[in-house]
């Protein structure tokens, strides 16, 4: 069949600065996906846009495109509001595993379609899968029996949503665009609006574990998130967070895991529970239920019992214990004073060497590998005092994951003041 556009012009149009058209988007994000542009073009154009920008139209119309591309859900069914999650991944970033359940104590259906780690960020999913007999894998009748009985259910996308921005996402990786933007907004986007949820919370990561190193970027990257979602009719909000230090005192599968149960039991790190809770208040907000209240729901056993329920209805077994790695080395300070940084993307490369992470989709993880903190940025330590201790099964990876750790402890005289950053930096909306 004739194409209505030609991919050189596409490219041509965009490279010299010029606003692609609805109909040249359209064609040209079906025709990559059909296979009638090839790579090479659809690389062209992406480091053109990388270059070059898009306007709030231009993203919208592209991300409306990547929907376009596969099936939409709904849970209009369901009778009751639906409110999810995204973040933008980092260090020891645990909070899905407490956050949806909390919410569905509400009356609020959490559908959390989550991914699997790659580098230095750990996957959700790598997480839940150290608990035994849980699956990911739910068929989409499934996922609505979960969230009319339980309310919240954290499984893996099917391919059926938006399939172009699994071979955009591929692309760019290999090509140097991951940073673009547009790019990464509508990847993100076209996932949540195509998923069929009613409002939408994105937790914007910023700092040295980031994707987003600075606070210009993620506050660019959250507001044309947000702009998104409001053109799309999803109730929209983000918050910028910190992800200087990794989140809590756990960077690993089974170790977040632990730490999450600690949370849903009423404990757990201060940090952790805070952006949960403010997640939460959010998410709830967005979906109509602004008088509720997250925390007492983990103080008196509500939020831990939907913990329960949501595991069991995926197969796992919420009393069984969880793995632990076999070996373990421990990090010591090397002198006295006041701890002024833990690095998280140094922690976050220590666990995936350790095995936690993985370099290709491909690879195995291990449940147990991971990283233990012991202290925080502002703790006083002592000579000889454990800092961190090392988890894995093989334990030939500590010299790498120590080398990983080099220049990202620092340890200050007692006398120089440290100051942690807030956890919450600042709130995106419409």
């Amino acid at each position: 069949m004739s194409e209505a556009f030609d991919a050189v012009d596409v490219i041509v149009a965009k490279r010299d600065g010029h606003r692609l058209t609805d109909g040249q988007i359209d064609w040209v994000i079906d025709a990559y996906t059909r296979g009638v542009v090839a790579d090479e073009q659809m690389s062209a154009l992406n480091m053109a846009i990388l270059l070059n920008g898009m306007d709030r139209a231009e993203i919208a119309r592209w991300t409306a495109a990547m929907i376009a591309s596969g099936e939409r859900m709904s849970f209009a069914h369901l009778g009751r509001p639906t409110a999810d999650k995204h973040s933008t991944g980092g260090v020891g970033d645990k909070i899905t595993l407490p956050l949806a359940p909390l919410v569905a104590v509400f009356g609020v259906a959490v559908p959390q379609l989550s991914g699997r780690g790659l580098g230095h960020t750990g996957g959700t999913l790598d997480k839940l899968e150290s608990i035994p007999g849980w699956r990911a894998a739910l068929s989409n009748e499934e996922m609505m029996r979960q969230l009319a009985d339980v309310g919240a259910v954290i499984c893996q996308a099917g391919s059926g949503l938006a399939p172009a921005d699994r071979k955009l996402y591929a692309l760019r990786d290999v090509t140097g665009t991951v940073e673009a933007i547009p790019l990464i907004a509508s990847s993100i986007m076209s996932k949540k609006i195509a998923e069929g949820t009613g409002a939408l919370v994105l937790d914007v990561k910023v700092g040295t574990g980031a994707f987003m190193k600075t606070e210009e970027r993620a506050r660019e990257l959250a507001r044309t998130m947000v702009e998104l979602g409001a053109d799309a009719g999803v109730t929209t909000v983000a918050l910028l967070t910190d992800m200087s230090t990794p989140l809590g005192l756990t960077a690993g599968n089974a170790l977040e895991v632990r730490e999450s149960v600690e949370v849903l039991a009423g404990g757990g790190p201060a940090d952790v529970v805070e952006l949960t809770l403010a997640l939460a208040r959010e998410m709830l907000d967005a979906a109509g239920r602004p008088d509720a209240d997250p925390a007492a729901a983990l103080a008196d056993g509500r939020a831990m019992d939907a913990w329960r329920r949501m595991i069991q209805a995926q197969g796992g077994d919420a009393d069984a214990p969880l793995p632990w790695a076999t070996e373990t080395e421990q990090v010591l300070a090397e002198r006295d004073g006041v701890v002024s940084t833990l690095d998280a993307y140094a922690v976050g490369i220590a666990a995936w060497r350790l095995g936690a992470g993985r370099a290709r989709k491909e690879d195995p993880v291990q449940a147990g590998a991971g990283v233990q903190l012991h202290v925080r940025p502002g703790d006083t330590v002592r000579a000889g005092q454990p800092i961190l201790t090392l988890h894995t099964d093989t334990p030939d990876r500590f010299a790498r994951a120590r080398d990983a750790l080099v220049g990202g402890i620092e340890v200050v005289d007692p006398t120089t003041p440290v100051t942690p950053r807030p956890l919450i930096l600042d709130r995106v909306t419409p």
